[in-house]
């Protein structure tokens, strides 16, 4: 476990958020200059829930059931992205359920 970001305004902070909003996990990947542990954590599992927007994305433009099961994978997105906020505004390196295995498996 890494220490909590100095402030909520830290740009720890803001570059642990920016790894749950989508693409912009890019944002925290280039810029951690630093190599900070939280960020690091942080911008792993949002790079697995880009994965997870994207394979949400393809499987929606499947006909039948394509359509559900797409918005089901990009609602729970939604869902783990907004707990990986909670936890990043609140200072903590807490895994992620179902995809938190899945971002220890990134070695950058």
């Amino acid at each position: 476990m890494s220490p909590p970001p100095q402030g909520a305004g830290s740009n720890k902070t803001v570059f642990a958020i920016l790894a749950y909003l989508n693409i912009l996990v890019v944002v925290p990947l280039a810029a951690n200059k630093e190599n900070d542990p939280f960020v690091k954590f942080h911008a792993k599992q949002g790079l697995v829930l880009l994965i997870g927007w994207v394979i949400g994305w393809a499987v929606y433009a499947l006909p039948a059931m394509g359509g559900l099961l797409g918005s089901l994978i990009t609602l729970g997105c939604v869902a783990l992205s907004i707990v990986g906020i909670m936890n990043v505004v609140n200072g903590q390196t807490k895994e992620l359920p179902v995809i938190g295995s899945l971002a220890s498996m990134f070695n950058f």
